[in-house]
């Protein structure tokens, strides 16, 4: 207590200078409307400085629990989306008997976990498996195309063939015609895959889109793969037609796996065919 009294008895004309000037800056800011709305901007600016600083915190702490919900929300609107597209059709024909409606393709969310893109023969490793409704065959694509194929699958992880691997095989056609071709890779660069089996009568031009062909039971047809980059015709044949991917294989983090609900019949009816 002492202290405290001497204290003030030192510093008395100190703090009796800080008193007034804080009583005469409240009668300013009380009484006159100009300074207190400066007065109201400048803790605004400064307050709003601080939230800002913040909230930009926060939303970088809170990038990987919105990344994943907009991967979520994306993959609920294709379902819906592949949902009400059979059911226009079967509605554009009338179809009384709803019972004849089908989905053909169904869409889940997974995560990158391992990502191999520098070798010949290039795998990834998802964070789904068995337990979530994977298996073998299935395709996996992300918003800018397609990644591979899922090749082997655990109880909580899966394996999958990066189109970056040289065994890797998969239809595609000019977005612009109808000639089909497959997508395959050299081993070279990460960022561009080849195509073969183009017919010689197909105009190929620099900056054509690459899309899915849909002949396969693994991918819809549409999905963006890349552009063509540079080709080579000789000998009345397309010798190497080069594809600059739009997917960064590099930097992949959620993914979306395709499920063909209608796999095994197709392939069934396919196999009859071909043993017969």
């Amino acid at each position: 207590m002492r202290q405290i009294i001497y204290f003030i008895k030192k510093f008395r004309y100190f703090l009796l200078f800080i008193v007034l000037e804080t009583l005469a800056f409240i009668v300013i800011v009380h009484d006159y409307s100009f300074q207190q709305s400066k007065f109201v901007n400048s803790a605004n600016s400064i307050t709003g400085g601080v939230y800002n600083k913040v909230n930009a915190l926060s939303a970088f702490f809170y990038l990987k629990r919105d990344n994943q919900l907009l991967s979520e929300e994306n993959v609920r609107l294709k379902n819906l989306l592949e949902e009400r597209e059979n059911k226009f059709v079967l509605d554009s024909f009338t179809v009384i008997d709803t019972s004849q409606y089908f989905q053909k393709y169904n869409y889940s969310v997974a995560k990158i976990i391992n990502n191999n893109f520098t070798k010949r023969n290039n795998f990834l490793t998802i964070n789904k498996g068995t337990k979530n409704g994977l298996a073998p065959d299935l395709g996996v694509i992300n918003s800018k195309g397609i990644i591979g194929v899922i090749k082997n699958v655990s109880s909580n992880y899966a394996t999958v063939l990066s189109i970056l691997n040289t065994n890797s095989k998969i239809n595609v056609r000019l977005k612009n015609s109808n000639h089909f071709g497959t997508l395959v890779w050299d081993g070279k660069d990460y960022n561009i895959t080849q195509i073969i089996d183009i017919p010689r009568q197909a105009l190929v031009k620099e900056g054509d889109t690459i899309i899915t062909g849909g002949k396969s039971a693994i991918f819809p047809e549409g999905i963006a793969i890349g552009v063509v980059k540079d080709f080579k015709y000789e000998q009345n044949k397309y010798q190497i037609i080069n594809i600059l991917l739009f997917n960064d294989m590099s930097a992949i983090g959620e993914v979306q796996i395709v499920k063909n609900l209608h796999k095994d019949e197709q392939i069934t009816l396919e196999q009859r065919v071909v043993n017969e």
